[in-house]
């Protein structure tokens, strides 16, 4: 007879350290240096201090990502030259201009969450709407002429 094995909840108290992964818990980190950083930074320095946070946080990864990250930041500022490059939780981005500041799309290395693929990703202020259902993530293998010209697409489209 089998016997009924017990369970617990990943939140009892002593195992916080428990309920995020490390890589989770150094991106909830980053995001929270990101924000001070920002929020001491006078509207012209923003696009030239992000712009080197970008440039530093991809110079940090390892040589395929790197040269992913590298590509996908040329085809983002190339395709909509007015988006402000900046780190989002550690990961290359990219906002409107102006007050609202907000992030639009992101570059989310394989080697971030030790997964087998790279992503681009975009957030809610994003206009990618698509009828009832829409990707807001899309997974990056090998950056051909054809996925190049769907990143500039999707990035053009979401910026509105």
């Amino acid at each position: 007879m089998a016997t009924k094995q017990q369970t617990t909840s990943r939140t009892q108290p002593g195992d916080a350290d428990k309920v995020w992964t490390e890589e989770e818990r150094a991106a909830m980190e980053a995001s929270a240096r990101e924000r001070t950083v920002t929020s001491k930074r006078n509207p012209a320095d923003e696009r030239a201090a992000g712009l080197q946070d970008v440039r530093d946080g991809i110079a940090k990864m390892p040589p395929d990502d790197r040269a992913m990250a590298e590509r996908v930041h040329a085809i983002v500022t190339e395709a909509v030259p007015s988006l402000v490059p900046k780190t989002y939780y550690g990961m290359p981005a990219y906002a409107r201009d102006g007050k609202d500041g907000k992030v639009i799309c992101f570059f989310k290395p394989k080697s971030k969450f030790k997964v087998r693929y790279s992503t681009i990703g975009f957030q809610p202020d994003a206009k990618l709407d698509e009828g009832k259902m829409w990707a807001t993530e899309f997974a990056l293998i090998e950056l051909t002429p054809a996925v190049e010209a769907r990143i500039a697409e999707l990035v053009k489209k979401a910026a509105g």
